[in-house]
Order: C-alpha cells, then sequence, then structure tokens
C-alpha cells in the first residue's frame, strides 16, 4: 500500500519531458518533489506561477511564493509570475499538457467530485472548474477508500460534481486504473495489495484483464 509520497512518486512517472503540467492542492502538489532530473518540466499554479520547484527546506521558505494551496513554494531558474487573467487563459486556451487533481470521489465513467461537501463551508469551485473543463490529460491522486472504509471509486458519485467524464487515470494508495468507457481498468496494483484487494474497495465497475504487475516506484 503506498502513502500519500508513494501515490505522487507514481505519478511523477506520468510526466514526459517538455510537458506543462498544473498541479492541484493536496497530493498532486508532491509530485513535483519525484519527477526525473534529466527531463524538462514546467509546473503551472493557477495563481500565477510557471517554473515551480520542489518545496522549499525548513527554514528556506520565502512567504511571498506560494501554490494555488497557499503552501510556500521554489522556483527554477527562468520562472514566471503573471495574473490570473493570464494563467487561466493558459488554461483555458489548453497549453497545459497535463493536469493532476486531488478528488474525493470519482465515477467509473470519469466524473470528479473534489470541491464540495453539503454542509460545509466552502468559498467556491476555484480553479478546479477550469481545469476539468479545459485539460485533455487529466489523472487523479486520491485515496481508494474513505476513513470508514467505504470506496470512492463509484458507480456514480455521490458529491456535487465537479466535471463530468474528464478524468482519463487513476492512481490510489491501492492501484493504477484507466476510466474506459466499460469502467475502471486495472493496470497496476500497489506492493503487497492483491488483485482482490482492489476488487473489494472498489464499488465501480472493475474490468481486470490477464495478469496485473506490481507498481514500480
Amino acid at each position: 500500500m503506498l502513502d500519500k509520497n508513494g501515490i505522487a512518486k507514481r505519478i511523477a512517472k506520468e510526466v514526459k519531458d517538455g510537458y506543462y503540467v498544473n498541479l492541484g492542492i493536496g497530493i498532486p502538489t508532491l509530485v513535483a518533489n519525484f519527477v526525473r532530473e534529466d527531463i524538462s518540466v514546467e509546473f503551472q499554479s493557477e495563481n500565477g506561477v510557471l517554473g515551480m520547484g520542489p518545496f522549499p527546506f525548513e527554514g528556506e521558505e520565502d512567504a511571498d511564493i506560494i501554490n494555488a494551496g497557499k503552501q510556500t513554494i521554489t522556483t527554477l531558474p527562468g520562472a514566471s509570475f503573471f495574473d490570473s487573467a493570464t494563467s487561466f487563459g493558459m488554461i483555458r486556451g489548453q497549453h497545459v499538457d497535463l493536469t493532476i487533481l486531488g478528488a474525493m470521489e470519482v465515477s467509473e465513467n470519469g466524473d470528479i467530485a473534489n470541491w464540495k461537501i453539503p454542509g460545509k463551508m466552502v468559498k467556491g469551485m476555484g480553479g478546479a472548474m477550469d481545469l476539468v473543463a479545459s485539460a485533455e490529460n487529466i489523472i487523479v491522486a486520491m485515496m481508494h477508500t474513505n476513513k470508514a472504509g467505504e470506496s470512492k471509486l463509484l458507480k456514480k458519485c455521490s458529491l456535487p460534481l465537479t466535471g463530468v467524464g474528464c478524468v482519463k487515470k487513476i492512481v490510489t494508495n491501492l492501484a493504477v486504473l484507466e476510466v474506459t468507457p466499460k469502467g475502471f481498468k486495472l493496470l497496476e496494483t500497489a506492493p503487497g495489495i492483491s488483485v482482490e484487494d482492489v476488487k473489494k474497495a472498489t464499488e465501480g465497475t472493475l474490468i481486470i484483464e490477464g495478469d496485473i504487475p506490481e507498481m514500480a516506484l
């Protein structure tokens, strides 16, 4: 089973040379710490940063340099800062190659719910609305089940949706899955996790074809 860093490390393998990547709040922000050093990647944050680096070491934080989740970040040589209009122009113009988001629920047809729990105060959907509407390549980083042990990979989302039919791939603490027209296709299992474990933790339709490899980190 993976922890949050393990999920981020596995997703980092999906990042290709030359990609422009948007990292959502939560687990996705950790991905920047694990991208291969021999490739060139530009991380974008919708609050107006292009060229984010790893998180700063303790004592080296600059409170004026933050990501969309208000976490302090570092920037790489050549990084730039700009207003929200420019940032969302990049997103809406589909200039981002890969979007990595957290989620509370994902349905078997690729719907995502990641912004609101009814009864809890939230400020709004924020940049997630633009990201899911514009991005063509969305990977979700999430835990497979909630604290009660209930599946978060569902036949149909129960929470208010952020986007419809937009998720392409999911990496959880248990598995890597691809969203297909027929449901969640199991691609890899996490270390120490069996196919049966994934079956039990997945409410939505799970497609299993052939031998399923254990993910390499």
